[in-house]
């Protein structure tokens, strides 16, 4: 394919730009990024619906992930061990062209989170959009031209399954990286691992918002509406699963609702809008089969789930009954379901009961318990008395069938890079 040739080319000058160099074009892409905010979260909120005031806020979350990458300390330079050899070193060599897979419901932070230490450690990239974002991948791409980045080196397709499969195949992709749902993680890794690809995959999540009984329940209730509610709810790291203490499981709850319908769908052209409807028809009417599953099998209805348009719900609450099998469901929407907990424990073993593992939260005062849950938790990150937001500066990734392999911080740098060892006398 012309496309990989092109791509394959641009790569191999791009890895031999100095680190720093390529730092510069970063500090671009992030003054890019501000001076075009308005024109990109406009774009955001009419592909995928998203309210602009968070559209706005994800290009400027962008940003700021550029410009963190572009004053990072050159970490990836050769290193060297101590051994009884004259040369022991340890080198960091980009492994190629690599290939995204991005999902619609934060179009340009996750591509960009992805592409931005990619392309730093000296790799070039195809892109491959959601099929609803196509104008925001175009806009990436040119987004990265007019920073100075060489041309071909990040190019957005439009694919078919079959086509990103062929991709999958060829010897120029180095590596995959997809960010979405644990069944498009399975058929990736699956591809990739029979044809010996490296993959890393950021897939579902199930997560806990546990609420100790000497939590600031006040501050607990608002962040957990926020937490459920974000993006419509549409968020791979939105608390889903909300483990409530026996002792204040009232007091909480009276709250928690009481800030829940506040959020009631509206015009997500409006900067006051703080939820609008779900990203596509399809996905409203899946969310709305998994609440009527839920209350099937012996869910209580705190909130019903009203549907006021074919995309768009007033929100809703469940109070779950142990064994209703949507407990081990990503619900992606705005449906949150309740569980209460007798005890530390038992909350800590709700948390836990799940095939996911990507972003928990526990509220409570007491420094050493909040350590011990954290500790004990089986997911990839732990927010303590706030709700999860992924952080440039800390590595993000899942753990169980939320997937692996890390995104941000520095270790980013890492994940498409050989680790070439050089030993010998001189």
């Amino acid at each position: 394919m012309n496309i990989l040739n092109t791509a394959n080319n641009a790569f191999q000058e791009w890895k031999k730009t100095p680190f720093s160099e390529r730092q510069k074009l970063l500090t671009n892409v992030a003054r890019l990024l501000l001076l075009h905010k308005e024109q990109y979260a406009q774009l955001i909120t009419q592909e995928m619906n998203k309210p602009i005031a968070q559209s706005i806020a994800e290009i400027e979350k962008c940003a700021g992930l550029a410009e963190y990458y572009a004053n990072i300390s050159p970490i990836l330079e050769p290193k060297t061990i101590k051994t009884e050899y004259d040369i022991s070193q340890v080198h960091y060599e980009p492994m190629g062209v690599i290939l995204g897979i991005m999902p619609w419901n934060f179009p340009f932070w996750q591509a960009i989170r992805f592409a931005v230490p990619t392309l730093l450690a000296g790799n070039g990239i195809i892109l491959k959009h959601a099929s609803i974002c196509l104008g925001s991948g175009d806009a990436i791409q040119q987004l990265f031209e007019e920073a100075g980045f060489p041309s071909g080196l990040l190019t957005h397709i439009k694919a078919s399954h079959q086509e990103i499969e062929t991709l999958i195949t060829s010897p120029i992709i180095k590596a995959v990286s997809l960010t979405g749902s644990e069944t498009a993680g399975r058929k990736i890794a699956e591809i990739a691992g029979r044809n010996l690809k490296k993959c890393v995959l950021e897939l579902g999540g199930n997560d806990a918002f546990i609420v100790l009984e000497d939590a600031d329940i006040e501050q607990a209730a608002k962040d957990a509406v926020l937490a459920r509610l974000q993006n419509c709810g549409q968020t791979c790291v939105a608390a889903k699963r909300f483990i409530i203490h026996s002792k204040i499981y009232d007091d909480f709850l009276k709250l928690f609702i009481q800030e829940y319908q506040k959020y009631q769908p509206a015009d997500p052209m409006d900067q006051n809008t703080v939820l609008s409807g779900m990203a596509r028809a399809d996905l409203a009417e899946d969310l709305k089969q998994q609440y009527n599953k839920a209350i099937l099998n012996g869910a209580k209805i705190l909130l019903p789930l009203q549907a006021i348009s074919d995309i768009a719900f007033e929100p809703g609450l469940i109070e779950m009954n142990e064994g209703n099998p949507i407990l081990d469901e990503e619900l992606f929407g705005p449906l949150g379901m309740i569980l209460k907990a007798e005890n530390d424990e038992e909350a800590l073993q709700l948390a836990n009961n799940t095939q996911f593992g990507l972003a928990n939260a526990v509220y409570t005062k007491d420094r050493n318990k909040a350590i011990d849950f954290a500790q004990r938790l089986e997911s990839g990150s732990v927010a303590i008395n706030q709700i999860f937001r992924s952080d440039v500066r800390m590595p993000f990734g899942g753990r169980k069938n939320s997937g692996y392999g890390v995104e941000m911080s520095w270790y980013a740098l890492e994940e498409f890079t050989i680790k070439k060892a050089i030993v010998g006398k001189l």
